[in-house]
């Protein structure tokens, strides 16, 4: 199925009224979603979320084919986090049209898979608005951000997990993710998870292989300090079995060591500091506050990781 602008419009009009603050946007200062996902550390996920979804062959060749990711890796994943953090921080008009302009690009974006791969044969047509890759990409984002705060925190109550994910599918109503594709649960969305990575439907095509290593630093001569963390710990977080396919060098021990002392550390920090600077931003909007300097500087140093990540100077923009 493929999501229309019209499917759009009327997820959009069904969601309005479940929303009890507009101006608090989609979720709101007291929800499970800003308070597990407005954190910085979810960024240590990133690069198992952006492997997730380019395991997915109908991604992985949408992204290969129609974008500019190899020219200009840290961009990209600049503008995808404006895009997500208008849907998730902003206020609901924002929030709306974030995902109209997204719907819209999407639109755009279509094609066939050129080799067989997987469960997927050679001329397979692809779309960015399909529901059940939609569905894949949004999956991906609520499982490695639980994932994420687990390996920080430790096991988080069932409930809260419950909480997240069926909060999550007001955001999964922005792209027009069908009903019979959302999740009523924590559990089902994990089963969703399994029955996916261990099926032919998720498999790492060579452009999906070759974008990785871009992604990780090793697009270029030398690859970056912070690339090889990322690659370990993306090894570390992945399912074994999608790190193998992508080719990623694993540091299990210097991993696991690494994310231990950064969880201490991140739980000594108070929580109004570890916020993601779009969090802050909305906070002082909500309290009738001008935007932060401090913020804009901040959220400006986090993709400045990303550009050191991926050794990406900056000298191609889309």
């Amino acid at each position: 199925m493929i999501v229309t602008r019209a499917d759009l419009e009327a997820s959009l009009a069904e969601l309005r009224p479940q929303i009890p603050e507009p101006r608090a946007g989609l979720f709101g200062p007291r929800s499970t979603a800003w308070r597990i996902g407005g954190d910085v550390a979810v960024f240590l996920g990133g690069g198992r979320a952006a492997l997730l979804q380019l395991a997915h062959p109908m991604v992985a060749h949408a992204i290969a084919q129609h974008s500019h990711t190899r020219a200009d890796v840290a961009g990209r994943f600049q503008r995808t986090f404006r895009h997500v953090f208008a849907m998730v921080f902003g206020d609901l008009d924002d929030a709306f049209a974030a995902a109209r302009r997204v719907h819209a690009i999407h639109t755009t974006i279509h094609g066939e898979i050129p080799e067989a791969v997987g469960g997927w044969p050679a001329g397979a047509p692809y779309h960015a608005n399909d529901a059940d890759a939609l569905r894949w990409v949004h999956a991906t984002l609520v499982d490695t951000t639980l994932v994420v705060r687990e390996q920080l925190d430790g096991p988080l109550p069932e409930a809260l997990k419950d909480d997240y994910v069926v909060e999550m599918n007001r955001f999964a109503a922005l792209f027009g993710i069908p009903h019979a594709l959302r999740p009523r649960s924590h559990r089902e969305h994990a089963a969703y998870m399994r029955d996916m990575i261990a099926s032919d439907r998720i498999a790492v095509a060579p452009c999906a292989r070759d974008m990785a290593r871009f992604l990780i630093g090793r697009g270029g001569a030398r690859q970056p300090p912070l690339g090889r963390i990322t690659e370990a710990v993306t090894a570390e977080l992945l399912p074994a079995r999608l790190a193998a396919a992508f080719e990623l060098r694993a540091a299990p021990r210097r991993s696991r060591l690494g994310l231990a002392a950064f969880g201490r550390l991140h739980r000594r920090v108070p929580e109004a500091v570890r916020g993601i600077p779009a969090r802050s931003e909305a906070q002082r909007r909500l309290a009738g506050l001008p935007p932060s300097r401090l913020d804009v500087w901040a959220e400006r140093r986090l993709f400045g990781l990303a550009r050191r990540a991926t050794g990406d100077d900056g000298a191609c923009r889309r």
